[in-house]
């Protein structure tokens, strides 16, 4: 599978580690009131769905980066690559 970085081109998906839902961006509040019961469903509870899937991929084996890449799970077909940070700052989150 190749992925088309925003930033190098077509890379290798063997570069890259795969880590999951991209929603994993938006960490939960460690001072919330809930915070363990957000961290516990942050990090244990995952989707698994068959179909277009907006996943978070870190390239390891290059720059470092994470990227957001909806994807097929099914076909493995990529339908667009953007860069994580770009997909958090949308959301308001500037890190």
């Amino acid at each position: 599978m190749i992925i088309n970085h925003p930033l190098l081109g077509p890379r290798d998906a063997n570069e890259f580690v795969h880590l999951g839902d991209e929603s994993l961006i938006d960490r939960p509040d460690g001072m919330a009131d809930d915070a363990a019961n957000k961290f516990h469903n942050y990090m244990y509870l995952r989707d698994n769905p068959a179909g277009k899937y907006r996943e978070l991929w870190y390239h390891d084996a290059g720059d470092r980066s994470w990227l957001v890449v909806t994807r097929d799970t099914l076909t493995h077909e990529i339908f667009d690559v953007e860069l994580a940070r770009d997909v958090a700052r949308a959301r308001g989150r500037s890190k």
